[in-house]
């Protein structure tokens, strides 16, 4: 969707989706609006808790049918196990998701993490597929006025227009870049040292595989170290990524920096920073 700041001033019951790397503030700005009464849709939660769920279990459960005491009691039925996914705390999903490498490091093998990438991928398309329904069910049933959706780093990856399409029909998008040298690496560290599930295009990772490989004197990905190879293609990933937030924001929507997203305190502020985004494009 798109405004005049007069239009946007008049939209009754405002619908935003925010668009960028994970760290730039996304989740940050849409605990400040949940706490304002706006009803917060994360899709990373909406994955794990609906998507993911089955897959995540499943793979607890081979790792428990491993120990004879727990084993027992799982098919007695006597314990049962659940995830405890949360907004600011998607561990089971990233447990899931894994990151590609030596099994004996933590690793996943390579083809089980293309098709745990595989479901990942189609678990996002699904949890944007739901916008309209939650767009619906926030207004009526919860009596909630305005929708702030909350969207992975990696919506940019997917090849179906679909997902995006829907959003543009539905949804202002707010894409938060960031301008700063000291930030984006601020930002990288961050990501590395405490990261989130990462999706990757089949292409992109291929291609990287490669040249870590290479650069390693390796021949095969089960050789390598899945926290090193992660902490390298981090910053690859950030960098590919920004054309096709890009592509995204510059036809559909409206773009702030993570910089005046850091200084929004308050409900009036973000939609002060929305008017500034609509009136200099």
């Amino acid at each position: 969707m798109l405004f005049s700041v007069d239009e946007f001033r008049a939209w009754k019951n405002k619908r935003i989706t925010l668009l960028g790397m994970s760290g730039v503030g996304k989740t940050y700005l849409s605990g400040i609006l949940r706490g304002c009464g706006w009803f917060h849709y994360s899709s990373d939660y909406r994955i794990g808790t609906r998507y993911l769920d089955e897959p995540i279990l499943d793979l607890v459960k081979r790792q428990a049918m491993d120990i004879p005491f727990l084993r027992d009691l799982l098919r007695r039925d006597w314990i049962y196990i659940r995830n405890n996914i949360r907004i600011n705390d998607l561990g089971p999903v990233l447990s899931y998701v894994g990151k590609p490498g030596d099994p004996e490091r933590g690793g996943v093998p390579l083809e089980d993490f293309h098709q745990r990438q595989a479901r990942y991928h189609d678990a996002e398309v699904a949890a944007m597929y739901d916008v309209p329904k939650f767009i619906r069910k926030a207004g009526e049933i919860y009596g909630y006025q305005n929708f702030i959706n909350d969207v992975g780093g990696s919506l940019c990856e997917l090849t179906d227009p679909g997902p995006i399409d829907l959003l543009v029909k539905h949804t202002l998008i707010l894409y938060i870049r960031i301008t700063d040298r000291e930030e984006e690496e601020e930002l990288i560290r961050r990501a590395q040292s405490a990261p989130k599930p990462l999706y990757y295009r089949q292409e992109f990772l291929d291609e990287q595989l490669a040249i870590y490989l290479n650069e390693n004197n390796l021949q095969y990905a089960a050789q390598m170290d899945p926290d090193e190879f992660t902490r390298w293609i981090f910053p690859r990933l950030f960098h590919s990524r920004i054309p096709r937030y890009e592509a995204i924001a510059d036809p559909h929507g409206y773009t702030v920096t993570s910089q005046e997203v850091a200084g929004i305190k308050d409900e009036d502020g973000f939609l002060e920073l929305l008017e500034a985004a609509i009136a200099r494009k």
